[in-house]
């Protein structure tokens, strides 16, 4: 099928043809031609990077009434990065439909812009939840009219936790609309949510559910949790063309790996939610145009990020849904390129690797951590090809040749040659000379620890860290989820690199596992704590059987505080002195403040 047999005006057609449009992706060829022609709801499952914002907006933009002067269609996603990508795309896509408009509307920016937009007028608003919520609410946005409500990147905005506004939002619809929904996955709440919220909808699925990218290497390595960040510059080294994102947990973790993987040399920078609006689109604005090499970044500020020629996805830590690995290794391997997704565990970590493999129904191939051996032949030959395919520019070369033979005059070819690389390659050299092997060896699968490394076993940077079990009195009810989870112990504790462990969020209440060493600090920095009006009490799980049916009595007190606040102690009003307020949901990606002031430009180097 061509765009042509889809039915698309002649000035859309037009555009996409500018943009390079050749024929539909399977997501677009299933769903374009199904929204021209009809008005029943769709919910369509495409992994990220297959097309679907062009799936829903070429239909959209097609039906648009340009007669009518209210807003006809409403699109929710889950970050502003993506609200600023669709809104690009849509502008391009209507670029020879005179008077069409799209408004982006988001949080962590001025409301009052987007305000003066809305009252311009336009056919087409695109929001994150929190942000949309707030307009409506205030009456400034009207949403009586739309025809079209898309959701994109259901799953997503629901693992942020933004299934409230999502809620008010839809409800203040009209009745007769036509809802689309488009998912990378179909979690209980999808399916929920498609239950309570679209009538008689039909079922588009490209490729299997849950299913990672076909053209994507899944590789891992397995070192100590203290050598991640060497192995991280491996590999980094290891592919000297590498173009790629690297994930990471949290937004302290992709702070501390970013600043210190710049200041080895590496043209990378970072994207976390701490970042202000013009910071990020600095970052990001570099990224896409390849001043930088690699990104560090947390799922939620990557989210939107629109670069189809991703060589890597580097995985730094794991991920604690496996279905966050399905949409990182996707951001690889788009366009019919292939792509690797790298992941670096230690020793504990096999078994969410093996739910991983499981889920996606993708085999993990384990590599081992390239040495220095390895390593400097890699950048050897890469410097060499450099040097041969170097573009000459004789008119200016020629005449210092006679000057520039002067200078070698009595040294052999092997010699010259020898200069020019020892002057790159003196100091990788050195710094891998008799590198340490990095790998964690496995006999009939455990691992097999040297001397020195039973003498070091309680090191703190080792893999054989001693978890306790906590318990928290907050869950689903109260919107609790694994990222705010791990939000709120960066936001109290006093430490740096707290290790967590499993996380199991449940309705009411929540376990997780941390660090021993940091236990004692985390109870009573969050014991009391006032968090949207709920008062934590956290506490050590004493058993097992707690997990089955949690009581007071199940966990021991350590620094005061009853089961709902009781007693004294706890930072009153779940505040401390120049922190933001806290919540349970993480969601950077929509209310993230401006912070700082825009960064320059820093010179940087690559290590060859």
């Amino acid at each position: 099928m061509t765009f042509e047999e889809t039915g698309l005006k002649p000035e859309i057609l037009k555009a996409i043809a500018e943009m390079g449009f050749e024929n539909p992706t399977p997501i677009q060829e299933q769903t374009i031609s199904h929204l021209i022609s009809s008005k029943q709801d769709l919910v369509a499952l495409a992994q990220t990077g297959t097309g679907k914002t062009a799936a829903f907006g070429l239909p959209v933009i097609n039906n648009t009434s340009m007669e009518i002067r209210e807003v006809q269609t409403l699109i929710l996603c889950p970050t502003r990065e993506l609200c600023l990508q669709i809104t690009r795309d849509m502008d391009k896509y209507s670029k020879f439909i005179l008077g069409f408009r799209t408004i982006p509307v988001y949080g962590g920016a001025d409301i009052t812009k987007q305000i003066r937009e809305l009252k311009s007028g336009g056919q087409v608003v695109v929001g994150t939840p929190g942000r949309v919520h707030d307009l409506i609410r205030r009456k400034l946005l009207n949403i009586s009219a739309i025809r079209w409500l898309i959701l994109d990147e259901a799953d997503e905005m629901l693992t942020m936790g933004f299934k409230e506004e999502l809620d008010a939002i839809l409800s203040t619809t009209p009745k007769e609309k036509q809802t689309l929904l488009f998912s990378a996955t179909m979690p209980t709440e999808i399916a929920s949510m498609k239950a309570n919220y679209l009538h008689d909808a039909i079922e588009i699925s490209v490729g299997k559910r849950n299913a990672g990218a076909e053209n994507v290497d899944h590789h891992y390595y397995m070192v100590h949790a203290k050598d991640k960040y060497e192995t991280l510059k491996r590999i980094a080294d290891n592919y000297p063309d590498c173009y790629a994102i690297v994930f990471c947990r949290t937004r302290m973790e992709t702070r501390e790996v970013a600043e210190q993987f710049m200041a080895d040399g590496y043209n990378a920078d970072a994207l976390h939610g701490d970042l202000s609006q013009a910071q990020r689109d600095y970052v990001m604005g570099r990224f896409r145009n390849k001043q930088l090499q690699m990104l560090i970044a947390t799922d939620v500020a990557a989210r939107g990020l629109d670069v189809t020629e991703l060589t890597h996805v580097i995985n730094y830590s794991m991920p604690d849904d496996p279905e966050v690995y399905i949409h990182r290794s996707g951001r690889t391997g788009r366009a019919g390129k292939s792509g690797i997704s790298v992941t670096i565990i230690n020793l504990k970590e096999m078994g969410r690797l093996k739910q991983i493999e499981k889920i996606s129904r993708k085999k993990f191939e384990r590599k081992m951590v390239p040495g220095g051996d390895e390593i400097c032949e890699k950048q050897l030959f890469h410097l060499i090809d450099r040097v041969k395919n170097v573009e000459i520019n004789a008119t200016q070369i020629e005449k210092y040749i006679p000057q520039i033979l002067e200078k070698f005059e009595g040294m052999s070819q092997d010699d010259i040659i020898k200069h020019f690389v020892s002057l790159e390659f003196n100091q990788l050299l050195d710094y891998y000379k008799n590198a340490r092997d990095l790998n964690v060896r496995t006999e009939g699968g455990r691992d097999s620890f040297s001397r020195n490394d039973r003498d070091r076993g309680s090191d703190r940077g080792g893999d054989r860290l001693n978890f306790t079990k906590l318990f928290i009195n907050a869950g689903k009810k109260q919107n609790l989820n694994a990222s705010g989870l791990i939000g709120l112990i960066n936001q109290y504790s006093s430490r740096r690199n707290v290790e967590i462990g499993k996380i199991d969020i449940q309705r009411k209440f929540s376990f997780f596992e941390v660090d021993s060493n940091f236990e004692k600090d985390l109870v009573n920095a969050l014991n009391n704590v006032v968090i949207e009006g709920h008062v934590i009490s956290i506490g050590k799980v004493e058993s097992t059987a707690a997990e089955a049916q949690p009581r007071e009595n199940t966990f021991r007190r350590e620094g005061g505080g009853g089961y709902n606040g009781g007693g004294g102690g706890g930072y009153a009003g779940g505040r401390r002195e120049g922190r933001r307020e806290p919540s349970f949901s993480d969601r950077g990606g929509d209310r993230g403040g401006d912070r700082g002031v825009d960064r320059g430009d820093r010179p940087r180097r690559r290590r060859n």
